[in-house]
């Protein structure tokens, strides 16, 4: 694939899970690639050097997205590998789940300044960056901001916000050819899925079921509907949310 031939893409929070499925599909269609790593460098390194072996471009840089600083640098440290970029993901994010009793302020605090505040900061930068011409803002939203799951009263307000801020920025950023678009998953298997018991339990059973091709997501499959929008093809397309879910509502 050449859809993104010659276009330079930033991925946050690609080395692994639906990230880093982003991250091979852009490589694939011809995009050089950063792999944004806030804490995993040897899964960041391996992803970057699987797209190297099959002819692709990618470079692993690490930013805490939450941190305007480190936001800087690694635009900085793009723009140094590759040029400025014109293509940005943005997939980092944290979650985890509490019943309402138990929430505390500092999990709040630690999700909305990832999910939330990272993508706004990221965005931010991107505007400083991007070439005349425009490029696309990809956000990895959740089919929990609409249908939130028991338990994930922060995770699935971060989610809504994502998609308000999908919104207000391809508004403000319309004039200059940005486009901002909000991908929204619904049950993927990743390491964070596994790890938190969601894959092989009770919740997969039912997601699956809801499902109707009957299985669980792939990050390969949302990496595929990321490639439409940075692409061409989506040039009509900004504000909007898609559902990469299977059908699970």
């Amino acid at each position: 694939m050449t859809e993104l031939q010659n276009r330079i893409a930033i991925v946050t929070g690609a080395s692994k899970g639906i990230g880093s499925g982003i991250a091979r599909a852009l490589a694939a269609a011809g995009a050089a690639v950063v792999v944004n790593y806030a804490g995993s460098g040897p899964d960041a390194e391996r992803v970057a050097g699987e797209i190297t072996s099959a002819d692709g471009r990618a470079v692993a840089i690490r930013a805490d997205i939450s941190k305007r600083a480190e936001v800087e640098r690694l635009f900085a440290e793009t723009v140094s590998a590759f040029g400025p970029p014109d293509i940005i993901v943005n997939n980092a994010g944290v979650f985890s789940f509490q019943p309402l009793e138990e929430i505390v302020e500092a999990e709040f605090h630690r999700q909305f300044d990832v999910n939330v505040l990272g993508a706004i900061l990221v965005a931010q930068e991107a505007a400083k960056h991007f070439p005349a011409s425009g490029g696309s803002i990809i956000n990895i939203g959740s089919t929990a901001s609409a249908n939130p799951e028991t338990n994930s009263a922060i995770y699935s307000a971060t989610k809504a916000a994502l998609d308000a801020v999908t919104r207000s920025v391809a508004v403000e950023l319309g004039p200059r050819g940005i486009r901002v678009n909000t991908i929204a998953p619904g049950g993927v298997e990743t390491e964070g899925t596994r790890a938190n018991g969601v894959v092989g339990g009770e919740a997969e059973r039912r997601i699956v079921a809801a499902t109707p091709p009957g299985r669980f997501g792939q990050p390969a499959d949302i990496g595929k509907v990321a490639v439409f929008l940075a692409s061409d093809a989506a040039a009509w397309i900004t504000g909007e949310g898609i559902v990469a879910s299977g059908g699970f509502r």
